[in-house]
């Protein structure tokens, strides 16, 4: 993979070069001093990746000359995290994680046990902040694809709209909740095939409330042991996209 990524989201796909952003610009120039006659490969999040050599190493106007291009095939399946809430800037490192993984929706979720609250503006700054985020953990791990990043929901919003999915999974520490393993394996045993749309639903520190989990598995929600320990929100998270991505790339 080359030493350079730049995220050029208003890319054609048969442009024959890639003029990048003032920002985008200053962070491959001046941040990681690419210069003239480097390769860069750009990326639009949205599969299509551009196979390029920087002609003019500009700090605010970069432009790249096109080589090739080429659109990634997407992954066979697709994750959608709800997460609620964390405190402090713990959801910055959850979203870049989940990028990492190749997530394909994040859902940031208010629910009776978060204590992060958002009025209008600080929800469309911190929304930005995990954009920004996403885009450079793509950077970095090399995913033409990023996550739709939605806009802050309270619980029972998510519940009432979480239609059309596969599977939907809570991580729990009840009694009688199942390893995701036995679950993906009898829903391929059923459908004869794997899942390919699949809902994680993930709580907050302290979890959801009681009255919380009874309204996801009312709505269909299958609790899924993580296993005997308490986890961290961000590490129920990590572990749960892991795993799942890992059960549905070999079911």
């Amino acid at each position: 993979m080359p030493d350079f990524r730049a995220y050029a989201p208003d890319a054609t796909a048969d442009a024959a070069e890639i003029p990048l952003s003032s920002d985008e610009s200053h962070h491959l120039v001046t941040v990681n001093r690419c210069a003239r006659g480097q390769t860069v490969t750009a990326f639009d999040g949205r599969g299509r990746e551009w196979q390029c050599e920087c002609t003019d190493a500009s700090k605010s106007a970069t432009v790249l000359r096109v080589k090739e291009s080429r659109q990634a095939a997407p992954l066979t399946f697709a994750i959608t995290l709800a997460q609620a809430l964390p405190k402090g800037t713990v959801m910055d490192d959850i979203v870049r994680q989940a990028t990492e993984i190749g997530a394909a929706r994040i859902v940031p979720l208010l629910s009776e046990r978060t204590q992060v609250h958002l009025d209008g503006d600080r929800a469309g700054k911190k929304h930005e902040k995990w954009r920004t985020t996403a885009i450079e953990a793509a950077k970095q791990c090399g995913n033409p694809w990023l996550p739709e990043i939605v806009a802050v929901q309270k619980f029972p919003e998510l519940i009432a709209t979480a239609k059309d999915f596969d599977l939907k999974l809570v991580a729990s520490l009840r009694a009688g909740a199942i390893s995701l393993k036995k679950i993906v394996a009898a829903y391929r045993a059923k459908h004869g095939r794997a899942p390919q749309k699949v809902l994680w639903l993930v709580g907050p520190e302290g979890d959801f409330s009681p009255a919380e989990m009874t309204t996801a598995v009312m709505a269909g929600f299958q609790p899924i042991t993580l296993g005997p320990l308490v986890l961290r929100s961000d590490t129920a998270a990590i572990y749960a996209l892991s795993v799942l991505s890992h059960e549905l790339a070999n079911a």
